[in-house]
Parts: C-alpha cells; structure tokens; sequence
C-alpha cells in the first residue's frame, strides 16, 4: 500500500481538519483513550483521566503491556521437570534406529524398522501432558520411558521395563507384557499423553476423550524421571506438541511440558484489542467525534492520527507476531472468528485490510515469518481438525485460507517461499476419511444402511424396486437422503479448495512482476518431478491419496480457466471436448523405469498402447523391449505363452 503526496489548500481549522487529519487535543485524548483503554479496569470519567497525546503514548503502553513476569518459569526452572525450557525431540543421543527429524525437531518419520527417539526433557513430578499429531495410522508405540530403558530394532517404547505405550494400530498397551487398550487411530488424529506422578498413573486421549487410565503404580523415586518417547515402523511419521503450540486438548490439571509464553500472550492479547479498536472506529475531525463503524467497513485513508497510532501497536505487535504459539492462539484465532462472524464478502474484506496494515507498518522480514507461521498453522488446523457431519471446521480454515491468498502481495510470496518449500500444501486439498463413524456423527446422518440389490444364490437380483416393501422403501429413501446431504457437504469442501487453485493459477495480477500462475507452474513441475518415482525418499514423498485428490481439484480449476477462455474465444472447444497428444506426456525424455502411473506401469501402457503410441507420438518401439515389458507385465500364475512356429 502506498500514499500519494496531495497539494492541500488549509483555509479554515474545519477544512484543515477534514483533508490532513489533524485533531484537536480533545477529540485525539478520546481517540487513544478509546483504542489504548485498559480492559482490567473500568474507563475512568473524562475529566479525571491523564491526557493522552503522542508524546507520552509510549509511556502509557508500557504501563498497559507491563506484566509480572514470574523468574523461575521464564528459565524453565519448574519443579517437577528436568531439561531445557525449550522441548524438542533429542536427536543427538535420545534415539535408536534410522529417522528423519523435521528442522524444528518435533516431527519425526521412522527410516528403519522400529526406531526409537525420545525428547530432551523428562518429569519426576506433578501431572504433565504432550500431544501427537498422527501423520500416518501405521505400526507406533507411543507414550513415556526412563533414561535407562535399551531398545533395539525389535523392541520399542513399551517392550522393557519402565516405558509404557499405547498402540492404536493394534490398539493395546504395552509394557514388557500388552493387552487390549483404547480406540483405533487414523491419519489426523491427536493423541494425548497424560501421566500424573503423583498418583503414579498414566492415561491417554484420543481427540480430547480419554481412553482410560492405562497404567498404575508407575515407578517413582530417587533416579526414576520419564521422557515423552515413540517407536515407530518404516515410513509412519508423527509431529510431536510438547506445548510450543497451544495444545488442541488441553487437559485440567495438566500442563504441558513446555511452558506457554503467558507474558507474550497476554501483551499480544492486549495488542490485539487495541488493534480490533482501530478497526471498529473512525475519526469525524468535522464533527469532533468518534463514529463506531464495523471492521469490514473500515478503511485506511491516510489520516496521520490514525497511522500515528497504527505504528504505535505495530512497533509492540510485530515482533510478537514472528512467535509460533503467538500467532495460533492470538492471530490465528482472531482471522477464524472475522471468517466464522461474517459472510465471505465481509470476512474478506477485514482480512485484506489486515494484511495490508501487516505489510505496511511491518518490516518484509516480519511479516515474511508471520504468514509462514500463519499458513503452517492453518494447515496443521486443517488436517487435524475432528470430523464432523457437516465439515464446517475444514469449511471454515479453507474460507480462511482463500481470504488469505487473494491477498495479492501475500499470495505471490507464501507461493514463492511456503507453500511448496516449507508445507505439504497438498493436504488441503484432501479431505480426511472417518475410521469411527459414532465419533463422526455418520449415524445421525445416514440413519440406516440400504444396498441396491439383493441377489440370490444363482445370482440373479431377487427384486426390482417395483417390488421392494414399503419398509425396504423407507430405508432406501433414508439412506438417500442422508447420502445427498453428506455429498452436497463434501461438494462444499472441494468447490473451496478449487477456489484455492484458482487463485494460484491467476494471470490477472494487478501490481505487476511474476503472475501467480507463472510461480505455481514453476513450483508444480519441481514438485512433480520430486514425486515422479518411486526411487526417490520414500518417507518424504506426497502420499498417493494426497496426490490423486490434489490432481483432481487442480483439474476443476483448470476446467474453469479453459472454459472461461471457450467463452471469449467461440472457435476454441470446450473442456469436455479436450484432446491432449500422448507426446504431451511422453516423448521419450524422460526416464520412465519403476514409475507408477495412474495407467499402469509403462510396460503395461506401451503392451496396450503399442499401434496408438507409435501413430501419434511418432515413437518407434523395439518388439525386443516389447517382449520384455510383456514379460515383465506377466502374473506369476501365468505361463508364457510358447514362441510361434518357425
């Protein structure tokens, strides 16, 4: 955002007033008093209060941003916990096994076996709780162990005295001995580890409900601490919240082990509403009043009183907004609620106005660390959100996201820098599949089962419908109905994630430079070739339901952008009559062995599509390489076929 120089002609105090800002002292003290007031405190009287003005402003903020800082928790010196205040995972002795480790030393996929890691700090005391987010729902061992358990490739978190575990792929507990234990887990979910050393208990949640204490009489005494620690198997990942992140479940009673940034929050908190305050009112320097406005109405127009005091929260508000916690549970909660309020246009409206305050009153370098940790955050939100019959959380931080990223500025850097460097920005495009239906209101939804047909034993349909019962009638009617609602709420959720490609494939930006769809193409052909085989680090590469729900959507999109150019250009075919030449995707440049494709593998593609490969990509096959594909392509029960007569 930028602002013009104008050429102002001040004949009157009134004129002067109305085309510069400038405010009389009076109307500026109601001014920062009505943005600055304190919420501890009920407002004084007018005429009681100290005058406010820019010059002693900064002095006020600091009373209203002052908190009690408690020493002894601000160094991670609490009692019942031993490490650094800062709890990560300890990749440098605290790990057996091959893994992978994420920059931020909280997530984590197993490379080998059954590989073990455990965090930097233990508790010998009180009732603490962690959470893990589950990326994948494969064989894991979650839960506690002591500094002296030994594991191995064959024994994990769980099989040696003093570590406990629970299992939700066999879902069992484990310790030395296992037995049957808590609910299923699946991709998405959050699993809360609970241990209370002062009853020697240890328990676990699933989605915030507790599954049951799980062990008792847990070891404790001199020398006896215990580490958050997993095992997991090849290819199973996890991201560990020891509580650098507000915890999704939080847990009376418990605390996380990683202390939350109280003072932070609570100054970041306090800023916030000082901000929200500018938005909710304007000036009247005509008038001498304050007018209340809604936030989605409100406009920057350049009126020096106003930046005077934008940049006045800002140089507090920024650096605060780089901090991960900060940004979830301040920041992050904010944007929801301007989504969840209002309809799209308005939620729009207020979240562009806030980024473009964000990037104008903030240095590139802040605002840069503020929208990664403002996507990562929508994302890890999004794939881990419950499942509900109507979708609407997903619904919700979707809205967000695309109110996001038609934020032009924000959209060409989060594209550059994030999206495909930082996140699997695939996985908003996908959407999580229930493994319990009761927890995901399926029930109520769809009441009761139906089949289309009911066979006999000779295999003939044993009804038609005309002959179906009025009760076999209700049911399928029922069945139906529950259906068609769950599909037009699934319909909600991709037209959305379209709408985010949509923004990404825009060559229509208005301020100039590389267009979006310019950056995306780049970024997608990297991100393909990342993904093109099955060679490459396998732990690491876009799951394939990821990847087929990613390429659909972006199929949507570009339906829409081919049909809207069908529309203003009468000679061009629709989508729907599209013919692309196989040579688009085969040329014979690219190395094609042990690739897995939608069609089949290459030799199965080139047996099938041997005279239409050769008409129109013009490419020669060798019948010798023919009979080895067809070959390979053969099923282990199948014999080859004898070789013709001479």
């Amino acid at each position: 955002m930028s602002f013009s120089r104008k050429s102002y002609r001040l004949t009157s105090d009134a004129e002067k007033s109305r085309v510069t800002g400038i405010v009389h002292e009076k109307l500026l003290n109601d001014y920062l008093h009505r943005i600055f007031s304190s919420p501890e405190h009920v407002p004084a009287a007018a005429a009681s209060r100290k005058p406010l003005n820019f010059q002693n402003l900064p002095e006020h903020l600091d009373q209203l941003l002052h908190v009690e800082d408690e020493d002894e928790e601000s160094q991670g010196q609490v009692e019942g916990r031993l490490g650094p205040s800062t709890v990560v995972l300890d990749h440098t002795g605290g790990f057996e096994g091959l893994l992978l480790v994420d920059d931020d030393l909280l997530g984590v996929i197993g490379h080998s076996n059954f590989g073990t890691i455990r965090s930097t700090t233990c508790v010998y005391k009180g009732k603490w709780v962690y959470e893990v987010l589950i990326s994948s729902q494969g064989l894991m061992q979650i839960g506690w162990c002591t500094i002296n358990c030994r594991f191995n490739q064959e024994e994990g978190v769980g099989d040696t005295h003093n570590s406990y575990a629970y299992d939700g792929n066999r879902v069992r507990k484990w310790n030395v001995t296992t037995t049957n234990y808590g609910k299923a887990w699946a991709a998405g979910d959050i699993v809360s580890c609970l241990i209370d050393l002062d009853d020697g208990t240890l328990s676990f949640c699933l989605n915030g409900v507790s599954l049951g204490t799980a062990f008792e009489n847990l070891s404790r005494g001199l020398g006896m601490a215990y580490f958050p620690a997993i095992s997991l198997s090849f290819k199973e990942s996890v991201a560990f919240n020891f509580g650098s992140r507000p915890l999704r479940y939080p847990v009376a009673g418990y605390r996380p082990l990683q202390d939350p940034p109280r003072a932070d929050l609570v100054r970041a908190q306090k800023l916030l509403g000082c901000f929200r305050a500018v938005l909710s009112v304007e000036l009247d320097p005509v008038e001498g009043r304050l007018v209340e406005k809604d936030s989605s109405e409100w406009q920057l127009q350049g009126q020096p009183t106003v930046l005077l005091t934008l940049a006045h929260i800002f140089h507090r508000f920024a650096p605060l907004l780089r901090k991960v916690y900060l940004v979830e549970a301040v920041l992050v909660s904010f944007l929801r609620g301007v989504v969840e309020a209002g309809s799209p246009a308005q939620a729009q409206a207020v979240v562009r106005q806030v980024l473009d305050l964000l990037w104008l009153f903030m240095e590139d370098y802040e605002v840069q660390d503020c929208l990664k940790q403002l996507m990562m955050s929508l994302l890890r939100l999004y794939r881990f959100s419950p499942i509900v019959p109507d979708l609407g959380l997903q619904i919700h931080y979707l809205r967000l996201t695309i109110a996001i990223l038609r934020h032009e500025k924000s959209r060409k850097f989060l594209l550059s820098n994030v999206l495909f460097d930082v996140l699997r920005s695939v996985v908003f495009f996908y959407i999580k599949s229930p493994l319990r239906v009761e927890e995901a209101g399926l029930q109520e939804l769809i009441p009761t089962t139906w089949w289309p047909h009911r066979s006999s034993r000779e295999g003939k349909d044993s009804k038609d419908v005309k002959d179906e019962t009025a009760e076999d009638r209700a049911r399928r009617r029922a069945y139906e109905r529950g259906c068609q609602r769950l599909k037009k709420r699934i319909e909600v959720v991709e037209e959305l994630q379209v709408q985010i490609l949509k923004l990404l494939l825009n060559n229509k930006d208005d301020n100039g430079g590389e267009a979006s769809r310019y950056i995306f193409l780049t970024k997608f052909r990297k991100f393909l070739q990342e993904n093109a085989s099955g060679r490459g680090n396998m732990p690491v590469l876009c799951p394939p339901e990821y990847m087929v729900c990613f390429l659909h959507r972006l199929i949507s999109a570009l339906r829409y952008y081919w049909d809207e150019y069908k529309a203003s250009n009468p000679r061009a075919s629709f989508s729907e009559e599209a013919y692309i030449p196989p040579q688009v995707f085969y040329n014979g440049k690219v190395d094609y062995f042990d690739l897995q494709r939608l069609g089949g593998l290459l030799s199965h593609l080139r047996k099938t599509l041997k005279d239409d490969l050769a008409s129109k990509a013009n490419i020669l096959i060798d019948p010798l390489e023919l009979q080895a594909a067809t070959m390979d392509d053969l099923d282990e029960d199948e014999e080859p076929a004898p070789p013709a007569a001479q």
